[in-house]
This record gives C-alpha cells, structure tokens and sequence, in this order.
C-alpha cells in the first residue's frame, strides 16, 4: 500500500436535487476517506441537497450552469488536489471501495475507473436505462495509463491531478 500521508485527496460529487441521498454519501466518504476533502457541487437543485450536505460537513458550491459537464469541469477548475475521487450525490457508488482506487493510483496509474462489468449473480445498482449515456461517455477514453478496479463501482473516478487538462478540455455543458 502507498505511502499518502502527505497527499491531498479532494471527493467531488457533483449534484442535482440528491436531498433523500447525498448525507448518507457525505458520511460513507468521510469513512472511507477520512483525510480527503468531499466537495458538493450543487447545479441549481430546488430541494436541500446543499444545505443537508453543509450539515454533515461537506464543502458546498453552487455551479449555476446547468449540465453534468459544466458541474465537472467546475469542479476541476476550482479544487486543487493531488488525487480526485468523484462520485454521485445519489448513492451508487461503494465509497468504501474509493480508498483501494486512491493506491492504485498512487503507485503511479493516472486514472483508476470502476468496472461497469458485473460479476455474475450480481445486480446492477444503476437503472438499465440510464447506463448507456454513461457508457457511451467511457468510450470516449483520454489517452493514459489506467487501472480497472474490479467492483461493484458502476463509474467511481479516481484521477491524478496532471491529466486534469486534457480531461476538463473534452468537457461539454
């Protein structure tokens, strides 16, 4: 296991009216992460997502550019971090899977990514419905050396601050 008593390792959960989710997720990253920074990114919601991530100690933002797109390339343009773990606000993502993710990417991957492959007898934690759009968005790859984690993670990022550039440049609203 790598040595990241020194690294900054900064959650970012981009988020869209997740109030019935997002403080279980808040709280599941904090133990998994207990060093690392979470980050809510809150795109225009109109329940309480930003004010019960707030109450269980999340750093809150507002990004007013609607889209997932404008929300992550936010996200990376603001926070300043040595590793990034992002997930969703609405609690599809095993955080305690994050801190397996954040080593592989400390022992020199760039990017680590959550296999969308189930094992058999396992059942899918996101709808078939919305698991094309996220698929097709992974076909897409950046170019880098990358580690895929097998779990149950449908999409958990985990990326290394110097291929935020090329990244965040194929970004869209």
């Amino acid at each position: 296991m790598p040595d990241n008593s020194n690294v900054s390792v900064a959650v970012l959960l981009p988020c869209y009216n997740e109030e019935v989710t997002i403080g279980k997720v808040v709280r599941d990253f904090k133990a998994a992460l207990p060093n690392a920074d979470i980050y809510v990114y809150d795109n225009n919601s109109t329940d309480h997502t930003a004010e019960i991530a707030t109450s269980e100690g999340a750093i809150v933002r507002k990004e007013p550019r609607q889209g997932k797109g404008n929300v992550i390339r936010a996200m990376f343009e603001d926070i300043d971090a040595d590793v990034y773990v992002m997930a969703d606000g609405d609690d599809t993502y095993p955080a305690d899977a994050a801190p397996a993710m954040v080593d592989k990417v400390l022992e020199g991957y760039d990017m680590v990514i959550g296999d969308r492959l189930l094992l058999p007898g396992e059942q899918a934690s996101i709808p078939q419905l919305r698991q094309p759009l996220g698929a097709r968005f992974h076909q897409r790859p950046v170019p880098c050396e990358c580690h895929r984690h097998h779990d149950r993670i449908p999409c958990l990022l985990v990326h290394i601050r110097q291929n935020l550039p090329r990244i965040v440049a194929r970004l869209r609203g």
